[in-house]
């Protein structure tokens, strides 16, 4: 078995179904800035919101079976869909821990002065009511809106940020939170900051948008200390981006979060199970 400190020097891993991730990897690069990040998007096959949960598993095996083979020390799955999933059903025999999304309940509740809360997401992380149950655990009084918004993905991934498609999108997933009366939203998947503000200002500047990629990266860093495995160097840490398709693509949404000289880019074969 490693020692401590061989631990330590392993890099974290972080996998999405596609590139929605990234904003997840911006905020680990800001809360865990001496870590070797090493991100896993795989782009050949997203989205994974819409496919079936025995589908999206194996595809999710694939990807922690190729980070285990790179010896990383704990595994964010930066993605609802994926978090959906379970870490505990996930784990299965890895030996790294799996971090999930935050749910952003304690942000959500603490912004929502009516208890009125939407959540934007997938339409199989709305399916599985878990920010839903989150809230309802903490405060059962509150009144929570889920909107399956599965246009999103397929426009972020496309690099469609602009245009009457986004625009009608937006326009049909904001409206039945306005007419809600909701004064905070989660962005419940991970593509979802690419478009955040073209999201508030459909919502207006009265409902608090909160994307929880912050606080996953907060839960990060607390498992790591709880473990002794923070990496105890002082200098910067490198950043690798690996995806399984369309690496030229990858690169250009990888500007809109992360600095593209920040970032080493490679494409990778995933194991088949």
């Amino acid at each position: 078995m490693p020692d401590k400190k061989h631990l330590q020097d392993r890099p974290i891993g972080v996998l999405d179904s596609g590139v929605g991730g990234l904003s997840v990897l911006k905020a680990l690069v800001q809360e865990l800035p001496h870590e070797d990040l090493l991100y896993l998007g795989d782009t050949a096959r997203t989205p994974y919101g819409t496919r079936a949960e025995e589908e999206i598993r194996k595809f999710v095996e694939e990807m922690l079976c190729y980070l285990e083979e790179q010896k990383v020390k704990q595994v964010v799955l930066a993605c609802n869909t994926i978090t959906a999933l379970g870490c505990d059903r996930l784990q299965k025999a890895h030996p790294f821990v799996l971090v999930g999304m935050s749910k952003g309940e304690q942000q959500l509740l603490a912004a929502a002065k009516n208890k009125k809360i939407g959540i934007m997401a997938t339409p199989f992380t709305v399916a599985s009511a878990m920010h839903k149950k989150a809230l309802e655990a903490i405060d059962p009084a509150v009144q929570v809106y889920p909107v399956p918004c599965p246009k999103f993905v397929p426009l972020v991934e496309g690099e469609r940020f602009t245009g009457p498609e986004l625009d009608s999108a937006v326009d049909e997933y904001t409206r039945p939170l306005k007419e809600a009366g909701v004064d905070a939203v989660c962005l419940s998947c991970t593509h979802y900051p690419f478009l955040q503000k073209e999201l508030q200002a459909a919502l207006g500047s009265a409902v608090t948008v909160i994307d929880p990629a912050e606080a996953t990266a907060l839960l990060c860093r607390q498992q790591l200390e709880g473990e002794g495995l923070l990496n105890e160097k002082k200098t910067k840490g490198s950043v690798t981006v690996c995806c399984t398709a369309d690496i030229e693509r990858v690169k250009r949404l990888a500007a809109h979060m992360l600095s593209e000289r920040e970032c080493d880019f490679r494409m990778v074969t995933l194991p088949s199970k």
